[in-house]
């Protein structure tokens, strides 16, 4: 009887396990990743310029994550010589975020559909952000005699992500996301006037960031109410 007990449960479990192939996941991400930045600021001339990041992110479902992000990089700027302003920066920035992130798998259904199942990774996300500016090249003077902008070598300020990409999830045997690569493009609002080291107009700063970073899922293993994998 006993055999007959312990081999009955056995195929349970064995059942129960393969029912929920497909629809486990971490919790828990850690990640890294490279950005391009470009910053719009009072120095006429944009440059493109390097960062990169790390990130922990929670996933409270497969398609609903919640991320915290520190980066470091640089914002450059302007032309000495051959702008009117003559306003020139480089910025050795330092970057914390906390972002929400939705993805379309949370809210459409795409078991029976190729294109909405490749749809499923589209996200948009935001939060809050706070950058610290740190101005290692800056010039504030112009060729024209008097003019003369002013500014911050160092300040601190406060920013709002807007990000929107496709996150590609790659699959285990057991059909768990366990590594994910993100594609993004993320639009930063700055609520300040630093960031390029120099005070002038009405208008804000902002950067923008094209994005590529990989994350690896590291524990805290869940079950979602439908299968994330599915075709």
């Amino acid at each position: 009887m006993k055999r007959y007990i312990l081999t009955i449960s056995a195929c349970l479990m064995c059942f129960l396990v393969k029912a929920q192939t497909g629809y486990n996941y971490a919790q828990y991400d850690a990640g890294l990743g490279v950005a391009l930045n470009q910053a719009c600021t009072d120095a006429e001339t944009i440059k493109k310029t390097p960062a990169l990041f790390l990130n922990f992110t929670y996933n409270h479902t497969p398609f609903l994550n919640y991320i915290a992000e520190l980066q470091l990089g640089r914002l450059a700027g302007g032309d000495s010589v051959n702008t009117i302003s003559g306003r020139q920066f480089k910025n050795n920035y330092t970057a914390a975020t906390f972002r929400a992130q939705l993805q379309a798998g949370e809210f459409i259904d795409y078991a029976d559909s190729k294109l909405y199942n490749a749809l499923k990774n589209v996200y948009v996300s935001s939060g809050l952000g706070i950058i610290y500016n740190n101005m290692a090249e800056i010039n504030r003077s112009s060729p024209i005699p008097g003019f003369v902008s002013t500014g911050r070598n160092t300040s601190t300020e406060f920013f709002i992500p807007i990000k929107a990409g496709y996150e590609f999830k790659v699959f285990n045997s057991y059909d768990e996301p366990t590594i994910k690569i993100d594609l993004g493009y993320q639009y930063n609002y700055v609520l300040g006037d630093q960031l390029d080291g120099i005070k002038a107009g009405s208008r804000k700063d902002f950067f923008t960031q094209l994005v590529i970073g990989v994350k690896f899922a590291i524990g805290g293993y869940t079950s979602y109410r439908k299968s994330i994998s599915h075709q």
